[in-house]
């Protein structure tokens, strides 16, 4: 159960209608430390403040499991310490939004974000899109994604338990992370580029001092390939000038995790702003791009050291530098933007009852689940096995939090245990989760039945025609509870599933299914597995799987 209570997002994203038409003070693009610590400044300074995330509140620092050089804090988790940062926003009354930014448009004195949930207006915006994990593009990185090469050894080490790994990097990621996989690994074998770390001693000489641990400089893969399934890597030793070859030995497993450096985030603003030769956004020493208005803060500026200590930095400069741009503008033009109001009750991520679902998220999914026009059955189907019983536990909880859900517990050894949900009409809807929705598929699951049993979330016509001239589909989505990543390809499909009544998915947690990872050769998630047939890693939203189903 305690996998349930952790990171469950802010829930309430779904009553914006009141405020589209409605110009905030500052839009915050980003979610992560440099825009969080942005929200706290303007916030605090009375501002009327909305952040955008398009993934999960926190960034790319909540897969770190230790964060030890933060001042003033001796050891927090990446999700912990940004959970605090949030809060504390949300507290001065800074607004969050989950959204997908479409396109942004920065001319005149109100900017304007364009996001799949709607469209948002400012005075000022601070860009803190962040950057992304390199690929390295060597020959078969792309064909094996998925299938022996991976990027998150939080999402995916367990995959690799019993295995020789690979780390490709030798920067602080790549030296955390192989730290990580040792817990899954025989052996990890690093493949640095460079003649040494380009990080601080500190983790270098604990990675050089692991007994698990092998180090070989001067080296780069160029190569990985295999029949289905990773079986070898090719390296070039640049110092002599040779190659070698790493076979799996015994056809077992192997691994290869790739933590080369990241790449900026500018695909919204790369022909508006002005960026250096790596992309990177050029700001003043006030955070200022070269349009008034817009600053930038975190991993997507031209900086030389990229922590969150500077990320953070970074944002309060540019909210204390918008302090002084905002109430100009707004006098000079007489615009009038939405006033503030101070959150004088914070949720609370994780709790420690014995219930899946605290008394603050039940008092958060009231406003959601009184849109609910029609009734939602969730039937369960299981044994008397635990994770039967953890289910039938989380049925009977979810459907006491309002009078449209109802649910049904069925027993029956001979299937596995999973949950379908149902329409009103208690027909099936298309949508059944083998796993108790907890962590990162929570939301997904509220979103389903929110979705399911009201006018739902918007889609523009252009994608509600793609969905409804789809023949018949089934989707099988693996996931793990753990990854960040998975939720998105969880709700597309089955937001496709729920438009047309021809497809169906299924989402597993493999953590109770592992035989579907030999089944189709599951090394990453989240996998998606179109027909029985196409297999396809990555995260994925709705556009990407219409795409993908077209192009098949």
């Amino acid at each position: 159960m305690e996998t349930w209570r952790r990171n469950i997002e802010t829930i309430i994203r779904f009553s914006w209608s009141s405020l589209m038409n409605q110009v905030y003070d500052a839009i915050i693009v980003g979610g992560g430390p440099a825009g969080l610590s942005s929200a706290i400044y303007l916030a605090r300074a009375k501002y009327s403040v909305l952040v955008i995330e398009q993934e999960k509140i926190g960034g790319q620092i909540t897969i770190t499991s230790e964060v030890v050089n933060y001042p003033g804090v001796l050891e927090a988790s990446g999700s912990s310490l940004t959970e605090t940062m949030r809060k504390q926003a949300q507290k001065f009354g800074a607004e969050f939004k989950i959204a997908h930014v479409k396109s942004l448009n920065m001319d005149g004195n109100i900017k304007t974000i364009m996001t799949d949930q709607g469209n948002f207006q400012a005075i000022g915006v601070v860009l803190a899109t962040g950057a992304n994990p390199r690929k390295l593009g060597f020959k078969g990185e792309k064909e094996f994604q998925g299938r022996g090469i991976a990027y998150c050894a939080t999402c995916d080490g367990e995959f690799f338990e019993g295995c020789e790994l690979f780390v490709i990097g030798g920067g602080f990621a790549a030296c955390e992370e192989a730290i990580f996989l040792t817990q899954y690994a025989t052996e990890v074998t690093m493949i640095v580029r460079e003649e040494d770390f380009t990080c601080a001693k500190t983790i270098a000489d604990e990675v050089r001092s692991h007994p698990k641990i092998k180090i070989i400089f001067e080296t780069e893969i160029i190569e990985a390939g295999g029949q289905g399934v990773l079986e070898y890597a090719v390296f070039r030793d640049n110092k002599e000038q040779t190659t070698w070859r790493y076979d799996a030995k015994n056809n077992q497993r192997f691994g290869i995790f790739v933590f080369a450096g990241y790449v900026p985030a500018n695909d919204l603003f790369k022909n508006q702003l002005a960026l250096n030769d790596g992309g990177y956004l050029i700001t003043d020493k006030y955070q200022k791009t070269n349009l008034d208005g817009v600053y930038g803060a975190g991993d997507i500026c031209e900086k030389e050291l990229r922590q969150v200590v500077t990320a953070v930095s970074d944002g309060a400069i540019a909210a204390t530098s918008l302090e002084k741009y905002i109430p100009q503008v707004k006098s000079q033009h007489h615009i009038v933007t939405k006033e503030v109001q101070k959150q004088e009750k914070i949720e609370h991520i994780e709790t420690h009852n014995q219930h899946f679902i605290n008394e603050d998220i039940r008092t958060q999914l009231q406003p959601i689940f009184n849109k609910l026009t029609k009734d939602i059955y969730l039937v369960g189907v299981g044994s008397s096995d635990s994770f039967s019983q953890e289910l039938k536990s989380f049925i009977e909880e979810f459907s006491s939090l309002h009078e449209r859900i109802h649910g049904e517990w069925n027993d029956n050894a001979d299937e596995s245990p999973h949950i379908m949900l149902y329409n009103h009409q208690k027909n099936p809807l298309g949508v059944n989760y083998h796993c108790v929705p907890g962590g990162h598929e929570f939301n997904s699951f509220v979103l389903a039945v929110y979705n399911a049993g009201s006018e739902g979330q918007v889609l523009e016509n252009d994608i509600l025609k793609k969905i409804h001239d789809l023949q018949s589909h089934h989707f099988q989505v693996f996931i793990s509870l753990s990854c960040t990543m998975c939720p998105d390809v969880v709700q597309a499909s089955q937001r496709i599933a729920l438009e047309n009544h021809q497809v169906q998915t299924d989402i597993y947690d493999l953590a109770h299914h592992p035989h579907y990872k030999e089944q189709y050769n599951i090394m990453s998630v989240p996998c998606m597995v179109i027909d029985g047939q196409r297999v396809v890693f990555g995260k994925k939203n709705l556009e990407d799987i219409l795409e993908i189903i077209e192009t098949a």
